[in-house]
């Protein structure tokens, strides 16, 4: 008897928990095979219950591509944003928490495309204009690009840096070389000059293939090219940074490249690693704020300028949504062209 009332509470339980599923689903989409891929694709429930409200919302049709298509929920997320401001609720507390979560699901889609995890184990799939850092024990760090990438060697620029000791030649040093690869990460490998060409008309050297390249510093968010003016606030240390705004006058700087987590950021003069500022800068409307440590430097000594490649803190949930509308480009601020 006990046996036979479980069961029945069991298939009661399950016709309700069916129900509920189509009801808040909003249709005739089988709801239980779009819990049944989330689960499969690796998310919690909760995670799935937050895409089954975005796929309502917006009435898709196929509500499961949202666990594979990055356009899919970019206009959704789009949706959703439309949808606040129209109602004025975006600053809605909890509304900024529902988009921070949606944002971060985005980020985990992207990150898991091949071209975030795959990586490369050769020089020769670098392609032409590709900047890398050269570093020789004893003199200092140099700049360099790839000029022409060859079967049996690489062509670059002449390097740029620190004064040379009279008469040194580059070829026959072993040299090590590192490089940021776009929408991957960062690379290390030694190699070997064969050539000097100082004497021609634009200088370059020769150096030798690697098919042993180690792969380090794996991005962790998506980052943009940009190039938006800013203002750039010293500070004594990072146990000291606010979000709130400056409003006496900063270094004036430019922002190359932003993300979630950090930026580069030209400005005049010689910048140090370890340097901790305050960004300042618009995006639309909005004011944004950022703190961070230089943990790289590239300065142009003939420019007498420096980017800094900030990390930052992780900033305000308001702030981080707004960074990333720009970042992935929802509504257009950025020309992709």
């Amino acid at each position: 008897m006990i046996i036979w009332i479980l069961l029945g509470s069991f298939f009661v339980l399950l016709i309700v928990g069916y129900g509920a599923l189509r009801k808040a689903g909003g249709g005739s989409f089988p709801w239980l095979h779009f819990y049944a891929k989330g689960k499969e694709s690796g998310f919690t429930f909760k995670e799935v219950n937050l895409l089954r409200k975005v796929a309502v919302e917006n009435r898709l049709k196929n509500p499961t591509a949202l666990f594979w298509s990055i356009g899919q929920l970019d206009r959704s997320i789009k949706g959703m944003i439309t949808k606040f401001r129209s109602e004025d609720s975006i600053g809605n507390e909890e509304n900024i928490h529902f988009l921070s979560k949606l944002f971060d699901f985005r980020k985990n889609v992207e990150m898991d495309l091949p071209k975030y995890k795959l990586g490369i184990k050769s020089t020769r799939k670098l392609p032409q204009r590709q900047r890398i850092m050269i570093n020789m024990p004893g003199l200092g760090t140099y700049r360099s690009q790839i000029v022409e990438n060859l079967r049996r060697y690489m062509a670059i620029s002449y390097p740029e840096g620190p004064k040379l000791p009279p008469g040194f030649i580059w070829k026959g040093h072993r040299i090590n070389i590192y490089f940021w690869r776009a929408d991957d990460a960062g690379y290390v490998f030694e190699s070997r000059v064969l050539e000097d060409y100082l004497d021609r008309r634009y200088p370059i050297l020769h150096i030798a293939h690697s098919d042993s390249l180690v792969r380090s510093q794996k991005r962790g968010s998506v980052r943009v090219d940009t190039n938006i003016p800013g203002s750039i606030f010293p500070l004594r240390s990072i146990e000291t940074a606010t979000e709130e705004h400056e409003y006496g006058r900063g270094l004036r700087c430019r922002i190359r490249d932003l993300s979630e987590d950090g930026a580069a950021v030209l400005i005049g003069g010689r910048g140090k690693v370890g340097m901790v500022v305050k960004i300042q800068f618009k995006l639309g409307d909005s004011t944004i704020i950022m703190n961070g440590i230089a943990k790289g430097v590239n300065y142009n000594q003939p420019k007498h300028q420096s980017v800094l490649h900030i990390q930052a803190l992780p900033p305000s949930p308001v702030i981080k949504n707004r960074i990333l509308m720009y970042v992935y480009n929802l509504f257009g601020e950025r020309d992709e062209r």
